[in-house]
């Protein structure tokens, strides 16, 4: 089930539909970075899994809209919980990864135990 929301995108449109309804452009501005394909690709699966509703009001030029079904306004709660704890620990995150990103890579080592046992 986790993998319904855990790949790179979901988690993101999901944000963004959570506040109503949108339509794709919408969407396509509201989540920085995610090319068209990748927003339809997401937003189909949200759909089959029943997180989002598309709504197709059947015009020419096509007008389609987006929201959150009853159960993906279920999962909101875990939502706002994941953003307010990334808002409150975003200065440790980022501390961490400057301290990781400025270590020595660690150096490749030959254990003798794996010498012996290929001989």
């Amino acid at each position: 089930m986790l993998a319904l929301i855990a790949d790179k995108w979901s988690v993101l449109v999901l944000s963004a539909v959570a506040d109503g309804t949108h339509r794709n452009g919408q969407l396509l501005r509201r989540v920085g970075g995610i090319s068209q394909k990748a927003l339809t690709r997401t937003l189909r699966a949200l759909e089959r899994d029943g997180l989002v509703q598309r709504y197709d009001h059947r015009s020419v030029p096509l007008h389609v809209d987006y929201r959150l079904s009853s159960t993906g306004e279920s999962i909101r709660p875990i939502f706002d919980a994941m953003c307010e704890w990334a808002i409150i620990h975003m200065h440790d995150v980022e501390a961490a990864r400057r301290r990781h990103d400025t270590k020595p890579a660690p150096r490749a080592s030959s254990s003798p135990g794996r010498a012996a046992a290929n001989s």
